[in-house]
């Protein structure tokens, strides 16, 4: 069973920059796809970002051009958001997809405001 435990969360004033981590666990494999999504209060859960173990990155189009994922270690990634604004607001998740099944974990929150 693939556990996921995020950290970086927090708050922060607009323009300005956090970074997520997530680390999985309970797997030897070489994880097939890791990622992030967001869940703002009211809307849909939307995808962030998300890596694949050959080093492919896929952006929603809120994260274009401003966020940048990256594998730093073997099932670890890390989500580095810079320019944020109070739009970005909200719970993100940590995602994994490997032989067939999707793993969260419990999110963590992101609050950008002056």
């Amino acid at each position: 069973q693939v556990q996921l435990v995020e950290s970086g969360g927090g708050w922060v004033q607009p323009g300005g920059s956090l970074r997520l981590s997530c680390s999985a666990s309970g797997t030897d494999d070489d994880i097939n796809i890791m990622g992030w999504f967001r869940q703002a209060p009211g809307k849909e859960r939307e995808m962030v970002a998300i890596v694949s173990n050959l080093d492919s990155t896929t952006y929603g189009n809120s994260a274009r051009g401003r966020f940048t994922i990256s594998r730093v270690a073997k099932n670890t990634v890390n989500l580095q958001m810079n320019s944020l604004k109070p739009e970005d607001t909200a719970v993100y998740y940590c995602n994994a997809y490997n032989r067939g099944t999707y793993y969260w974990g419990q999110g963590t929150q992101v609050s950008v405001s002056s």
